[in-house]
């Protein structure tokens, strides 16, 4: 959207009354959210549930020019841009081709990625300025100086933006990454991927892997000196969670899986098995591309995501030049026929055996029971993971409402996991943690502890047949997007 004042004006003028009424309600107690949500909560809510249910959708493209505009860079931040060059060598893409194949039989279609230079930005906090300090006129290699000059903590977060996967880039989100550097002390690499539908299922995934092992084993060129894996935490909120997560799974089946011993990268030959990151913590990750659970319905009132619509009611998005692909494609990420795949959906993955700790944050959202699927078959497969839900919060409620008590306490929780699994120097901090689960009441926090064991509203079997059926249905016709686009 263009965010501009006059941009804005434009959006919110034309929702006075709207609001008007909205807070009429609110003050009446007529809504059914009073008891739980402020007014100003409440306002916001509505208006972006408004806004993403709108009768007249935007072209595509037009969406995603909107959320890529830069916002520029001013106040306590740091940031480095950086091109991380594409490996010479194939085997990082060839690797990623064959684990895609060895986690799903049948025949899901998808196009081999090329493999590319991938933009990310590096960011830290700058303390003791103003907002509205700007920039610094300095090379970029100077930046990185100047940020590593106020880095006092080993955690280095590799960070995913959220978007639906074609929205959005590390720009969109340098206040959340320069707040977590705050926090933890260290630094993100925040990673501008391919987005879709240009750049269908796997371009992003391929991407994000080529980013964590160019930390593990910086390119010629680089600024940054080999991280120990003990030390990358990856971050990501909605689809850049969705992303986290994948990650996670990719790195696990190759340790499984793969007959290689070695992957070259610029050069070098990097020994197999692949270290896992110290930790995975997201803020509503998108486990389900198919978007078959239950809670899509059942917490509608709190979310301001679209519910899954049948064919019939399903908008029709004006054409433009990214939409509708050509060939068609009936899914914004990745063809329909890959939407149970373990790397699309992490929901579908059956094994998270040996991978590193989790850390889930999620409203009283739409997307809640895919999160607790996940969180409950880790936990049981003996994954450390700590679970914390908040009631009556919708999606990314943590960094769209920290002047709440509820984003405030999630996102202190979000880097205090960061820290505390990824800041040690012996990197045993892991292990220090054992699994937990926390329900936080709505507007006080109060806790209230809960079994991550049996978090599941249904049996992994139920899981793999709901996302099937989902599939089944979109592949038939009989059902609408699985997320309905965001018609900003």
């Amino acid at each position: 959207m263009d965010t501009s004042p006059l941009g804005l004006l434009r959006v919110l003028l034309p929702k006075v009354p709207f609001i008007a009424k909205t807070a009429l309600w609110h003050t009446l107690w007529l809504s059914p959210t009073s008891s739980k949500w402020d007014l100003r909560t409440e306002i916001i809510v509505n208006i972006i549930r408004s806004l993403l249910n709108s009768p007249k959708p935007t072209p595509l493209l037009k969406q995603q020019q909107w959320s890529l505009k830069d916002p520029g860079i001013k106040g306590p931040m740091w940031i480095s841009k950086v091109t991380l060059p594409k490996p010479e060598e194939e085997d990082i893409r060839d690797i990623l081709i064959e684990t895609i194949k060895s986690l799903k039989a049948g025949d899901g279609v998808y196009t081999s990625p090329a493999l590319l230079p991938v933009e990310a930005e590096w960011t830290g906090y700058r303390a003791n300025v103003r907002h509205d300090r700007p920039r610094l006129d300095l090379s970029e290699a100077q930046h990185y100086g100047r940020l590593m000059s106020e880095v006092t903590s080993p955690v280095t977060i590799l960070y995913t933006h959220g978007g639906v996967h074609y929205l959005m880039d590390p720009s969109s989100h340098r206040i959340p990454t320069s707040r977590l550097a705050q926090l933890t002390n260290g630094r993100c690499l925040s990673v501008r991927y391919r987005l879709s539908p240009q750049n269908p299922f796997p371009c992003a995934l391929l991407d994000v892997f080529q980013t964590y092992l160019s930390l593990l084993h910086p390119p010629p060129g680089s600024f940054h000196e080999p991280v120990v894996a003990r030390n990358i935490l990856l971050a990501g909120d909605s689809a850049g969670g969705n992303l986290s997560f994948a990650l996670v799974q990719l790195i696990l089946e190759i340790n499984r899986s793969s007959t290689r011993n070695v992957l070259a990268f610029h050069g070098r030959s990097i020994e197999l098995p692949l270290p896992l990151p110290a930790g995975v913590a997201s803020s509503s990750p998108w486990m389900d591309i198919s978007r078959c659970m239950p809670s899509v319905r059942s917490n509608a009132r709190y979310d301001y995501l679209p519910p899954p619509m049948g064919a019939e009611a399903v908008a029709r998005f004006p054409q433009d030049e990214i939409w509708p692909t050509d060939p068609p494609r009936g899914d914004v990420y990745c063809d329909l026929s890959m939407l149970d795949h373990p790397l699309v959906s992490p929901l579908a993955a059956q094994d998270w055996t040996g991978s590193c700790p989790m850390w889930f944050a999620y409203g009283e959202e739409m997307l809640a029971d895919e999160g607790k699927a996940v969180a409950s078959l880790a936990a049981r497969q003996g994954v450390t993971v700590i679970w914390e839900q908040f009631e009556a919060m919708p999606h990314c409620f943590t960094l769209l409402f920290e002047n709440l008590e509820a984003g405030r306490t999630s996102f202190r929780n979000w880097a205090a996991f960061c820290v505390k699994v990824a800041g040690g120097a012996d990197g045993n901090e892991g292990a220090k943690l054992e699994t937990k689960g926390t329900w936080f009441a709505a507007k006080t926090c109060i806790k209230t502890a809960v079994d991550v064991n049996s978090l599941a509203v249904c049996s992994q079997d139920e899981v793999l047949e709901k996302m099937w059926s989902a599939k089944q249905a979109r592949m038939e016709g009989k059902e609408g997007e699985a997320k309905i686009l965001p018609r900003l």
